[in-house]
């Protein structure tokens, strides 16, 4: 498929033909990387980083541990 090149702005853009975009699931705002292999121009999704717990809770140290804080007293049955 063909598609033309256009001015956006100071940039220029490709649109991406409808037909592409769902095949690849790709939705206005969606984060893809763009670079250039040899003479070709290569857009790919962004892989979203996925965080684990496991690796948040390993930043927890003693240092940046807070102690409980305790706005009111327990109303009703809330203890």
């Amino acid at each position: 498929m063909a598609a033309k090149i256009q001015k956006w702005g100071n940039s220029l853009a490709i649109r991406v033909p409808k037909t592409y975009a769902d095949a690849l699931g790709l939705t206005e705002g969606t984060d893809v990387k763009i670079k250039i292999i040899k003479d070709k121009l290569i857009v790919s999704r962004k892989k979203k980083q996925e965080i684990k717990l496991s690796e948040l809770l390993s930043k927890v140290t003693d240092k940046n541990l807070h102690k409980e804080i305790f706005f009111s007293k327990p109303i009703i049955k809330e203890t």
